[in-house]
C-alpha cells in the first residue's frame, strides 16, 4: 500500500515547508517538490496542513476508580482519538497494592491488544515499591518496552508511596534508563481539607476544588523536582495546572536540573469558576482541579519558555451517571474529564490561531516532544523519511463547534459543549493506512498496536 500527499504544508517542530509526502508500507518514504512517485491513493492537501499524527501521553482507558471504571475503553478511547487527529495514548497500568507489576501489565494486556484502534503504550503505576518490585522495573525496562513509571503523592492507601519508596524506586529507574512520572499534590494535606469540609456539611463540587489549593500542588511538585536532583533520575509532573508549581520547576532550572513538565488542555482553557455551578461542576470534577486564569497564562507562558514540554489530556471519562455517585458528597465523584478527541483541535484554534503559540510549538507540545521524552523518537512525532506515517492532514480554518451530539467518547456530556473552534481534522494516516476520512472509519479494531519504547529522558 502506497499513499502520495501532494503540496500540503509540511509541519513539524523544526520545519515549515510545502512538499508532497510519500508512504510506502507504514513508513513515511520520501519527502519533496513534485515527487515523480505512482501510489496507490493521491490525496490533494493543497491549502491544508500535514502535521504528524498527536500523542498523548496521559489517558486513562477502562480504569478501576472509586468503586467504577472510566467509561472509554481501548476500542472507543483510541477510535475517539483517531477522530480528534491522536494516533497514539500511552495509558496507565495501576499495580495492586501488594501485587506485581507482572499481574497488573497481564490485565491491561487483556482490556488493549486486539482491542484498540490507535497505537499505545503503557506507563507502569508503582504503587507498592519493595525489593520484588524493583527487580520488575528492570524487567519492565528490558523485557516489555515499558521505561516509565507513574507515583503517585495523594490517594493514601490506594496508590500513593512515601518518599523513602520514590527515592528507591528513582534509583533503580535510573541506573536502568527510565523516567519517573509523578502525579504531585501533597495528599496528606489534601486528605485532612477534605475531611474538614465534610465535617462542616460543604458537600458540593466546590469544596473538591477548595480541598486542593494551589499549595499542596507547589509544595509536592518541589519535592518530587528535590528527590530526583538527589537521585539524578530523570523526573516528569504530569497534569501540571498552575503558577506555583511551575515556578517550583523553574526554580530547578536555577541548579541546572531539568524536570519534565505535561500540562493538560483544560488547564489552559478552563477556570475554577465552572464549580460554582451547583452539582453541573461535577463535570469538571478531576485532581488536581481546575485553577484561575492567572494560572492559564502562566502555563502558555511555560510552553514559549520551554518550561511546559507537553499537552496532554489526562482522559478519564465518566457518564453522567458515574458522576451522580457524588451527588450528595463532592469525595465521591468520580474524578476525570474527557478530552482525548479534542485536544489536537482545541490546542490548534486556541493556542496557534490566537497566536499564543507558532505552529512549530504546537506540533512539538501535542506530539514530538512526548516522543522523545517517552522514548519513541524519530519512529513517532515527527514527519520524516523512515518515521512511522503517522499524519495529519488538517483544515485550518474549517469552524466548528464541539458538542455531545458529535463527539465519539463515550460518555454523555462534553466539557467543551458549545465550543466553536477553527481547525478540524480532515484525514488521518497510521502506519501508512488511511485510518479516518472525513470522519468515516477506515480501519478495523484491533490495528492499533502496542509500541515498545526504548530509553527515555532525551534531552530537549
Amino acid at each position: 500500500m502506497s499513499i502520495l500527499i501532494k503540496n500540503g504544508r509540511v509541519i513539524t517542530a523544526t520545519d515549515d515547508y510545502v512538499a508532497d509526502v510519500f508512504i510506502e508500507g507504514e513508513k513515511v518514504s520520501a519527502i519533496g517538490k513534485n515527487l515523480p512517485f505512482k501510489a496507490d491513493q493521491v490525496i490533494d492537501a493543497t491549502g491544508h496542513l500535514v502535521f504528524p499524527g498527536g500523542i498523548d501521553p496521559h489517558v486513562h482507558l477502562d480504569m478501576p476508580f472509586m468503586g467504577t471504571y472510566s467509561a472509554d475503553t481501548y476500542e472507543t478511547g483510541t477510535l475517539a482519538a483517531l477522530h480528534g487527529g491522536t494516533t497514539m495514548v500511552i495509558d496507565f497500568i495501576l499495580q495492586t497494592q501488594g501485587d506485581t507489576l507482572y499481574n497488573a501489565l497481564r490485565e491491561w494486556q487483556d482490556k488493549s491488544l486486539g482491542k484498540a484502534y490507535g497505537d499505545f503504550s503503557y506507563h507502569m503505576a508503582v504503587t507498592d515499591f519493595n525489593e520484588n518490585t524493583a527487580k520488575e522495573v528492570v524487567q519492565m525496562i528490558e523485557k516489555e518496552g515499558i521505561s516509565s513509571f507513574k507515583t503517585f503523592m495523594a490517594y493514601k492507601g490506594a496508590l500513593m508511596i512515601d518518599d523513602g519508596q520514590m527515592v528507591g524506586l528513582m534509583k533503580v529507574v535510573k541506573e536502568n534508563g527510565g523516567l519517573v512520572t509523578v502525579h504531585a499534590t501533597n495528599g496528606d494535606m489534601i486528605d485532612h481539607l477534605i475531611a474538614k469540609h465534610r465535617s462542616e456539611g460543604k458537600l458540593s463540587p466546590l469544596y473538591h476544588y477548595l480541598s486542593q489549593p494551589e499549595v499542596t500542588e507547589a509544595e509536592a511538585s518541589g519535592r518530587f523536582a528535590d528527590m530526583s536532583d538527589y537521585t539524578g533520575c530523570p523526573g516528569y509532573i504530569v497534569h501540571m495546572t498552575c503558577e506555583g508549581a511551575l515556578n517550583a520547576v523553574r526554580l530547578a532550572t536555577r541548579r541546572n536540573q531539568k524536570v519534565f513538565v505535561e500540562t493538560c488542555i483544560q488547564y489552559l482553557l478552563l477556570d475554577a469558576s465552572l464549580y460554582e455551578r451547583d452539582f453541573e461542576g461535577a463535570k469538571w470534577v478531576m485532581s488536581p482541579p481546575l485553577r484561575q486564569k492567572k494560572d492559564q497564562e502562566t502555563l502558555w507562558a511555560g510552553l514559549n519558555q520551554g518550561l511546559v514540554q507537553v499537552v496532554g489530556t489526562d482522559h478519564c471519562p465518566f457518564t453522567w451517571e458515574q458522576k451522580h455517585m457524588g451527588k450528595d458528597d463532592f469525595s465521591k465523584i468520580p474524578n476525570g474529564h474527557p478530552a482525548i478527541e479534542h485536544r489536537v483541535e482545541l490546542l490548534y484554534s486556541e493556542g496557534v490561531r490566537k497566536g499564543k503559540i507558532s505552529h512549530n510549538k504546537f506540533v512539538e507540545a501535542a506530539s514530538t516532544n512526548a516522543a522523545k521524552i517517552f522514548g519513541m523518537f524519530p519512529r513517532k512525532g515527527t514527519i520524516a523519511v523512515g518515521s512511522d506515517a503517522d499524519i495529519v492532514i488538517f483544515d485550518p480554518n474549517e469552524e466548528h463547534t464541539i458538542s455531545v451530539n458529535t463527539h465519539h467518547m463515550n460518555v454523555d456530556y462534553s466539557g467543551y459543549e458549545g465550543w466553536e473552534v477553527t481547525g478540524k481534522t480532515k484525514k488521518v494516516i497510521l502506519r501508512g493506512q488511511l485510518a479516518i476520512d472525513e470522519g468515516e472509519v477506515k480501519i478495523k479494531k484491533g490495528y492499533g498496536e502496542f509500541i515498545r519504547r526504548g530509553k527515555t529522558g532525551m534531552v530537549i
